[in-house]
């Protein structure tokens, strides 16, 4: 597979040869809702708390008597029947809503993934991309000139101080490293700019 090189301009400047395996596989929808249902359930936390019958506030006092009034009897109004009451299975603070998936399928969701943004032509590869200063305007301007205007994903192997200084302000702009490449950010990104040591971390990663 050739990923598509451009310069600091924008402009094509060739190709790069990637691992068929990782850039060049067939889209299995089922395997990547699978795997980015997951990774949403996994960053997930159980923060919400409600309460059973017996932690309700409520009277111990019998709402009526037992017989003779045509109603159905009842005992307390802490029932979950009650409004008011308590919940028959209340949601607990350490709720666990994390989702397994093995390793093998994990490498090729994200082969997947990989390989359907390059067939789309939403993948270019740069050979580096560095910014000066800490400075957001100097890496705008570089997007800019070469001609990315929409949400971007830049995937490098190191990740410069200066550069990730300049992203942090941008909202449609995500520096990150190989390893740290999840399936949400992926897809939601417009466009994924990969270097070419980014490439090969790629390939050593799940190729």
């Amino acid at each position: 597979m050739e990923l598509k090189l451009i310069d600091a301009t924008g402009k094509e400047a060739g190709g790069v040869v990637a691992a068929d395996s990782l850039f060049a596989r067939e889209y299995n929808e089922a395997l990547v809702h699978q795997l980015v249902t997951a990774y949403q359930a996994n960053a997930r936390s159980g923060n919400r708390a409600q309460k059973d019958r017996g932690q309700v506030r409520h009277s111990t006092k019998k709402p009526w008597r037992q017989k003779g009034t045509g109603r159905a009897r009842a005992g307390m109004t802490s029932s979950p029947l009650w409004r008011g009451g308590g919940r028959v299975f209340p949601s607990t603070p350490d709720e666990n809503f994390s989702q397994k998936v093995n390793r093998k399928m994990f490498r090729a969701g994200m082969a997947a993934i990989l390989s359907q943004l390059a067939r789309d032509g939403r993948i270019s590869v740069i050979d580096s991309l560095q910014v000066t200063a800490p400075k957001t305007k100097l890496l705008a301007n570089q997007l800019k000139g070469m001609g990315i205007a929409e949400r971007v994903l830049i995937i490098t192997a190191e990740v410069d101080e200066n550069l990730w200084l300049s992203s942090r302000n941008l909202p449609n702009v995500l520096v990150l490293k190989p390893h740290q490449a999840d399936p949400v950010s992926l897809i939601r990104f417009d466009r994924v700019l990969l270097t070419r040591d980014a490439v090969k971390a790629f390939e050593e990663l799940y190729a």
